[in-house]
Formats: structure tokens, C-alpha cells, sequence
């Protein structure tokens, strides 16, 4: 495993609390450096922070298509959450 990708490991698993501001400035600052310098986690956080934006502006107004959910659902496995016709 290569350094950079365990600095990734670290942003997933301190990603919650970033997002929320609950992390100490220290760390914060540290994850801070490194989102700036990756893309691939620049990625991740900003879709993240898109999502959960969309969700609690337009989270009752907008629904997905029942097509669309049954798609979704089938690719995430979780084909026992889609109502059955």
C-alpha cells in the first residue's frame, strides 16, 4: 500500500466528521492539505457535500423515478427495499 493511498483510507474514515465540523483543528488542517492535493478525494468530498445539499433543500420536492429506483437499488443490492408490483 502506498502512502498516498493510506491518507486516502483516512479522509473515508474521518469524512463523516469532517463534513459535520466535528474534527479537531489539527486534523482537520491535515485532511484540509491532502483533499487539496487529490483529486480523487477533491471527488469525493465535494459529491458528498452536493448530496447532502440536494437532500435537505430539495430532498421533499424532488422524487426519483420508479425506473430509475429499481436500477439504482439492483446495483446496490438492495433490491429488498424497492416495493414488489
Amino acid at each position: 500500500m502506498h502512502e498516498h493511498d493510506m491518507e486516502c483510507q483516512d479522509i473515508v474514515k474521518n469524512l463523516n466528521g469532517y463534513i459535520d465540523g466535528e474534527l479537531d483543528s489539527e486534523l482537520c488542517s491535515q485532511l484540509e492539505t491532502h483533499i487539496q492535493s487529490c483529486p480523487k478525494c477533491q471527488v469525493v468530498v465535494n459529491t458528498l457535500k452536493k448530496t447532502i445539499h440536494l437532500y435537505q433543500v430539495d430532498g421533499e420536492q424532488t422524487s426519483l423515478p420508479e425506473d430509475a429506483r429499481k436500477r439504482l437499488y439492483a446495483c446496490l443490492d438492495l433490491e429488498d427495499y424497492v416495493e414488489k408490483d
